[in-house]
């Protein structure tokens, strides 16, 4: 007898396919009441199926068209905006596009009659509907609507707005320190600091053009534009930043630094502000800190478990050096601040100084420079060796002073965590002799230097096959012949990335124990190439070679490989 999915139930449908077991979907029948849901999201919700694996079988069953995730990239925010957001929300449906004279709508479970009444009456048009995973409709919701959200707030901003020719001498529109909370620019800064804070973003760049202003946010790493708002406000939003981080108004011709603290329904945050001349005008870029709970650890960092093992053997010292160098925004204060989460305990006093203190710990004593009155690095650090500390963070060292107290903390029974702005892990000793700090003391105080990177992580949910070119194989230094036997990954860009094929980031790094011989290198002045290869002749992995395992593991693109590291 010939199976007919029409005329069968869910469960049958993908037991035939060979998708779940009987056994499965009496268990799933069994618990379906409990959760409250249908058989196919009971089946999800205990692992047995994914969403696609559900949506196939509704196809099956159903005869409607499953929406592919490509065409969920460049909606028309007109159509999408046709059914109000709490309506779709609820009713767990979306418009997508128009289809002669109907709207075509991605619903998750178009046989409900009573949704699809209610729908006709707010769109007052013919429905065509289309099926779409549930998962993958709420974050086109959440895409779309914040798009119109913003878009709508933007245009309330700037409407009123009164556009004036001015010449390139009198750009700056004048803010009085009591500012109209009702002003347009600012709503625009609110809008755009908020909408930083909901995207996770490290960094906003607000930047004039010639006809525009463009505001980007730093989100995984990479900057993406949000926003284009007009140049007549750019000098009113700028002048807005300055007020708030108690900063020169008058002053156009100089850099500025300030800072701002937050409080939001969300998280509290401090917002680092740094303001420069350019030709265009003044250019904007706010840090956000976080000053939330600290919520990593060394588990979820992207260590290797070798790796793992041999970075917690030498946190655990009595005494000596940690070096975690690498440029801004490589995760280096987040490694070390995860490394004294794991160390920490009642019987060990840890102090750390920092500028600024990125991530707060409990337990911990933490303390922040302030240059403007003379708190700094050195000054501080020589405070703290009177606070009898076992274990020092200190957030960089920048200059031979704070160089110095850190060797001299870590000859004298310490153990010291500190940063350090170099390219790699050897040359990172290079970088304490150029300060200069002498060999034998560089020699006697380290025990480990470990130079990190963030790279990329592809999207779990548009992850794809890839076939790299032979320009890209040769920068990675892979040939034809080991190419065949990786199976290259890339995110293709779906609703869940923004489009980008990445989701998330994770670390690769390079770890050079002190040993005995490279010890005795460093005290006779050895280059730092010998160094490295002594390194990678005892088992040091380097930044290239993390990179291409993570590439290797499916977990981050060829290109990221090449625009993170250098092939050795």
């Amino acid at each position: 007898m010939t199976f007919n999915p029409q005329f069968a139930k869910i469960g049958e449908i993908l037991i035939h396919r060979g998708v779940v077991t009987e056994d499965q979907v009496t268990e799933a029948i069994n618990k379906q009441v409990n959760f409250g849901l249908k058989l196919g999201e009971t089946l999800r919700k205990l692992g047995y199926i994914t969403e696609k694996d559900l949506l196939n079988a509704l196809y099956l069953q159903l005869d409607y068209e499953v929406v592919k995730e490509d065409e969920l990239l460049n909606l028309d925010l007109q159509i999408v905006k046709l059914i109000p957001e709490p309506f779709a929300v609820e009713n767990r449906v979306m418009a997508i596009k128009k289809k002669g004279n109907s709207i075509v709508v991605a619903m998750t479970d178009p046989e409900n009659i009573v949704n699809y009444d209610s729908l006709k009456k707010v769109l007052g048009k013919n429905i065509t509907p289309v099926l779409i995973g549930d998962s993958t409709l709420t974050d086109t919701l959440e895409r779309y609507y914040k798009n119109i959200r913003t878009t709508s707030q933007m245009e309330d901003a700037v409407g009123s707005f009164e556009f004036v020719a001015v010449d390139e001498d009198e750009n700056e529109i004048s803010i009085d320190t009591k500012v109209d909370a009702d002003a347009p620019v600012v709503k625009l800064i609110n809008l755009i600091i908020t909408e930083a804070i909901k995207s996770n973003a490290t960094d906003i760049h607000i930047e004039p053009l010639t006809r525009n202003t463009r505001v980007r946010f730093r989100i995984d790493g990479a900057l993406r534009e949000v926003m284009s708002p007009p140049i007549g406000l750019h000098p009113g939003m700028v002048s807005l930043v300055k007020v708030m981080s108690k900063l020169n108004i008058a002053e156009r011709r100089l850099p500025q630094d300030g800072h701002i603290s937050l409080r939001t329904a969300v998280k509290s945050v401090d917002v680092r502000v740094s303001i420069v001349p350019t030709v265009t005008g003044e250019k904007v870029v706010m840090r956000l800190l976080d000053k939330g709970e600290f919520g990593f650890n060394l588990t979820t960092l992207g260590f290797t478990e070798e790796n793992l093992t041999t970075f917690r053997k030498w946190i655990k010292r009595p005494y000596g050096i940690t070096i975690v160098s690498g440029p801004t925004g490589s995760g280096k204060s987040t490694t070390l601040h995860a490394a004294l989460k794991e160390i920490k305990d009642i019987e060990t006093n840890i102090v750390t100084v920092e500028d600024p203190v990125e991530y707060r710990l409990d337990g911990i004593t933490q303390i922040e420079t302030k240059e403007k009155i003379d708190l700094t690095f050195a000054r501080s650090l020589r405070s703290v060796l009177r606070q009898d500390p076992d274990i020092v963070l200190i957030g960089e060292i920048r200059d031979h002073e704070t160089a110095d107290i850190a060797i001299k903390f870590s000859l004298t029974g310490h153990l010291v965590f500190t940063t350090l702005h170099a390219n790699d892990a050897p040359a990172t000793i290079t970088r304490l002799l150029d300060i200069g700090i002498q060999s034998y003391l560089v020699a006697s105080s380290l025990n480990l230097i470990m130079a990190q990177r963030l790279v990329r992580t592809i999207c779990k949910n548009c992850i794809t096959d890839y076939t790299p070119s032979q320009e890209e194989l040769q920068d990675v230094g892979i040939s034809a012949e080991e190419a065949a036997d990786i199976n290259f990954k890339k995110g293709k860009g779906c609703v869940h990335c923004d489009n980008t094929g990445y989701s998330g980031r994770t670390g690769i790094f390079e770890i050079l124990e002190v040993t005995v011989e490279i010890r005795r290198q460093i005290f006779e002045g050895k280059d730092q190439d010998l160094i490295r290869d002594t390194a990678i002749k005892n088992g040091m992995q380097t930044l290239h070679d993390s990179a291409i395992l993570q590439m290797k593991q499916g977990v981050t693109t060829i290109k990221e490989v090449i625009k993170l590291t250098v092939s050795d």
